[in-house]
């Protein structure tokens, strides 16, 4: 039973986070690369509410040449709603990641790709997909 128990503990932050789904809306402040941006999380269709949010950034085509050191997300205005501000060092495709603390622990990875006009998802084929 111990080991049991021992292989949960183990598993159980990637396994609950797989079940989260998040959506990044960024705009581009004033300052250059300096993004306002609000994160939607939600599990099962209902948003996920009392989380601790740590947001994250690296440039997959540069691994630790930039890398964003993580920020504290603050609840927003919704149910499920974050807020942070990520200062960029450059625009470019960004893999954005978000720690969960809480109901709901563990880390997702979003692909985007910041511009003047914002951020925007990076498909499967590497490119952003067209409105």
């Amino acid at each position: 039973m111990r080991i049991f128990s021992f292989l949960l503990l183990l598993v159980s932050p990637s396994v609950l986070a797989q079940g989260a789904r998040a959506e990044l809306q960024c705009k581009l402040t004033a300052t250059d690369y300096v993004y306002d941006c609000t994160i939607k999380l939600a599990q099962g269709g209902k948003p996920l509410t009392g989380l601790g949010v740590t947001v994250g950034a690296d440039m997959p085509s540069m691994p630790m040449a930039h890398a964003l050191k993580p920020v504290r997300a603050k609840p927003g205005n919704a149910p499920g709603e974050y807020k942070a501000s990520l200062d960029l060092e450059m625009l470019g495709e960004w893999a954005v990641t978000l720690t969960l603390r809480g109901p709901v622990t563990g880390e997702l990875t979003l692909l985007y790709d910041f511009d003047e006009r914002g951020a925007r998802p990076v498909t499967q084929s590497g490119k952003p997909p067209r409105n």
